[in-house]
């Protein structure tokens, strides 16, 4: 088993929420997860190209004002580098369309409010895969 970090990016402009998960597993899984949390997809972006490291895993909010999490993740898609990231959508929306859009784009959809454990079964099984 690997003994590093999983890194996680967390891209949603709901501070509370990110907040949530970074203290959340963090805090509860301390030597599991390193968190970098951004609040808008242009930032998404600038971390991505920043970083020599990708992330093992992005959890992304659909509605946020500057470009909405479709949007992110297509442009993800878009690089070579980017597009083997996987990706779960968090929304707080859960209407059939959302949730039938993001899980067939992404690898899983969360819903808002969610618990920590939860989230983190989650991720563990979109890495596994």
């Amino acid at each position: 088993m690997n003994n590093a970090k999983k890194n996680i990016l967390v891209v949603d402009d709901d501070v509370d929420i990110t907040g949530l998960i970074k203290q959340g597993l963090e805090y509860l899984y301390p030597t599991e997860y390193h968190v970098i949390c951004v609040n808008c997809g242009k930032k998404c972006f600038e971390v991505l190209e920043k970083n020599d490291q990708i992330p093992d895993v992005i959890l992304l909010d659909i509605k946020m004002p500057d470009m909405n999490g479709l949007e992110v993740f297509d442009f993800l898609k878009l690089n070579s580098k980017w597009k083997v990231i996987p990706v779960i959508f968090l929304s707080g929306q859960t209407d059939r369309d959302t949730k039938r859009n993001s899980k067939s784009l992404g690898d899983d959809f969360v819903k808002k409010p969610f618990e920590i454990e939860k989230l983190k079964a989650r991720i563990e099984r979109v890495m596994e895969r």
